[in-house]
């Protein structure tokens, strides 16, 4: 089934293009089925670059999805036209009486800035601890998971010395774990940050599973069995030049980087970067809406009113 996005969301002709099966709205209300309900809370400069990443991997499912985008009220970004904002994005304040099967909160480019001091860091916090009472699944990346491990848990983040950026091999921990069927042993994803969190920092009561590891840039991916919740900190969603332009963004304002590591052949920026990730980028979204669909309740009313089927 398709992804259901607004007709004239910008991603749907670039979804189309790329053979995504995109529902046009008047044929899904015609449709007798439940869709999922997924929202978008998108917190990255480049909105329409990123809902498409998302749109792209979510539309690629057997299960109708209808995508919410979704955005922090107490914050204008500076890199999207407010006419796209207005025309697709709600803000919290005006969705949080809703419920959804699965909520994404994305990353942003604050991860040096201590939490307290991120401008929208106290609607945040409203937002995570309202997805307790009303998502059935979430699903946290990059700085999102940071912010939301560190809300939940108090995991902390710690500045790197120089940038984790590149492509790096990561090794599946759990291949009997629902969100990494049919992953390879090993594989690789995209890496670019300047914080980290550390194995250490985990409880030890066993509330969250590490799935996903790097030798080079340690924890990926952590699932939390009573919640419901996924924190990715890498990007698997990137699309194959999304480093490309990171580094050229950095190179062309004089700030300190490496080549990304891994990325292009032969470490030579003047040749065409190699996606290396696609596939399993499709499989961990496939296999998350997966088992949302598999466990949601019919009802939405009911979500968040029981936990106990992740219980692993």
């Amino acid at each position: 089934m398709p992804i259901r996005i607004p007709d004239a969301l910008p991603a749907r002709e670039t979804l189309r293009k790329e053979g995504v099966m995109v529902m046009a709205e008047a044929d899904a209300v015609r449709q007798d089925i439940r869709p999922l309900q997924i929202g978008l809370l998108n917190l990255m400069p480049n909105k329409i670059r990123t809902e498409t990443q998302i749109a792209r991997l979510i539309g690629a499912t057997p299960l109708q999805v209808e995508l919410s985008l979704v955005r922090v009220g107490g914050h204008t970004p500076k890199n999207t036209p407010v006419e796209h904002l207005i025309a697709f994005y709600q803000t919290w304040e005006e969705v949080k009486h809703r419920k959804f099967d699965g909520f994404i909160i994305t990353g942003a480019p604050i991860e040096l800035l201590p939490f307290e001091e991120v401008a929208y860091w106290e609607e945040l916090e409203r937002i995570l601890d309202w997805t307790v009472t009303n998502v059935h699944s979430t699903f946290n990346i990059c700085w999102g998971a940071m912010a939301a491990i560190w809300h939940f848990h108090k995991v902390p983040k710690y500045a790197l010395d120089g940038k984790a950026f590149g492509v790096f091999r990561h090794k599946n921990l759990n291949p009997t774990s629902p969100y990494l069927s049919g992953f390879s042993d090993d594989f690789q994803i995209p890496v670019s940050r300047w914080t980290e969190i550390r194995r250490d920092d985990l409880p030890v009561n066993g509330d969250l599973e590490l799935l996903m590891d790097s030798n080079e840039t340690g924890p990926c991916l952590i699932a939390e069995k009573e919640c419901n919740r996924l924190y990715i900190f890498n990007h698997i969603e990137y699309d194959s030049t999304s480093l490309k332009e990171e580094y050229e963004r950095d190179v062309s304002a004089h700030v300190k980087i490496n080549v990304p590591h891994n990325y292009y052949p032969d470490d030579d920026p003047s040749r065409p970067p190699q996606n290396r990730w696609r596939s399993h980028a499709h499989l961990l979204f496939g296999n998350w809406i997966n088992r949302v669909y598999q466990t949601t309740p019919f009802d939405l009313d009911e979500i968040g009113n029981d936990r106990e089927w992740t219980r692993l």
